[in-house]
């Protein structure tokens, strides 16, 4: 039985397993590009970030009615409670679903049918943060946060993804103020193929209270040492950062280095249908690859819980779970 853990960095269009994406085309009249599950799956072979996400917005048109964004959010909690997950807060991107003619309503509307029993359902307590397009412009951004007001019952944070490089956080600054008004939480991705410079911007000009990946930060010691005084967690992506070369081979990759440091290290999945496993898988090929003890490992899942945004209530009692839990190794 896998350890009890929150996942913090999961995209869920980036759950989209192929089988699934016949299925939704087939539901909506589509015709995909790959004539088979296997070919599909052979796709899923990427140089870097912007090879991955061609195909990610590609099949992300299969998506199209509520019930689409309900199956697909229905699917990754099956697969996630089977994996420990206790608590999920997810990332969705509107542009990438407004942008050809979806509305924001349906997508919110669809994946809260599923969210809204979840912990029913399948034993895990969720959150939803709305991600913008960072390759879009900000005044884009705005706009989509502006069509959300009528949803943000039902959403916790905001986020900032898509391709890194060239595409500074500085950029959203005034967007993310606006969110903070209307008392939205923040995180950002920064510091996965962007430098650490991103990394101070997200704290200092998006007041992100967390950082998705975050895993440069090691090429800047002041930074390294701001992030492990204010343990300002990061929410760090194993397997996808192999698949994406951000980092050569897994041997190689800065976990265990950033936690040396003391910063607050979580483990996620990020796009887990296209990287090659789900969280618990995470955890396994860092216990596989990089020798990860069964005392780190339960560090990083109390960790997960300590880096949410649940209340305190909540994070204790989640924690006490992992403490009571068996010996996994």
């Amino acid at each position: 039985m896998p350890l009890p853990k929150a996942e913090l960095h999961l995209h869920i269009e980036g759950t989209l397993e192929p089988e699934l994406a016949f299925t939704l085309a087939h539901r909506n009249g589509i015709t995909l590009p790959h004539p088979t599950v296997q070919d599909l799956r052979a796709a899923y072979s990427f140089t870097d970030l912007q090879s991955f996400l061609n195909l990610y917005y590609e099949l992300m048109d299969v998506l199209r009615t509520e019930a689409d964004f309900t199956d697909l959010a229905n699917a990754y909690l099956t697969r996630a409670a089977a994996q420990g997950v206790r608590h999920a807060e997810i990332f969705f991107d509107p542009q990438a679903h407004t942008s050809r003619g979806i509305p924001l309503d349906t997508v919110v509307n669809g994946l809260a049918a599923a969210l809204d029993t979840s912990l029913r359902d399948h034993g895990i307590s969720t959150a939803l943060i709305l991600c913008f397009l960072r390759d879009r412009p900000a005044s884009e951004a705005l706009h989509t946060l502006h069509q959300a007001r009528p949803h943000l019952h039902r959403i916790s944070a905001v986020g900032l993804d898509s391709a890194e490089v060239g595409h500074p956080p500085q950029n959203f600054t005034a967007v993310f103020a606006a969110a903070r008004d209307l008392g939205l939480r923040c995180v950002a991705h920064a510091g996965e193929e962007g430098p650490p410079s991103y990394i101070w911007q997200a704290l200092n000009l998006l007041h992100a209270e967390r950082i998705d990946h975050g895993i440069r930060a090691l090429e800047d010691p002041d930074l390294l040492a701001h992030l492990a005084r204010t343990q300002t967690p990061l929410t760090v992506c194993p397997l996808s950062n192999v698949r994406l070369r951000a980092v050569p081979t897994f041997a190689q990759h800065p976990l265990p280095a950033l936690l040396d440091a003391g910063l607050l290290v979580t483990v996620n999945s990020d796009d887990p249908s296209y990287f090659g496993g789900y969280v618990h898988d995470n955890y396994e090929a860092l216990r596989t690859h990089l020798g990860l003890d069964e005392a780190t490992l339960r560090q990083l899942a109390r960790n997960s819980f300590t880096a949410s945004f649940l209340p305190p209530e909540r994070k204790k009692a989640l924690i006490a779970e992992v403490d009571a839990h068996p010996a996994t190794g």
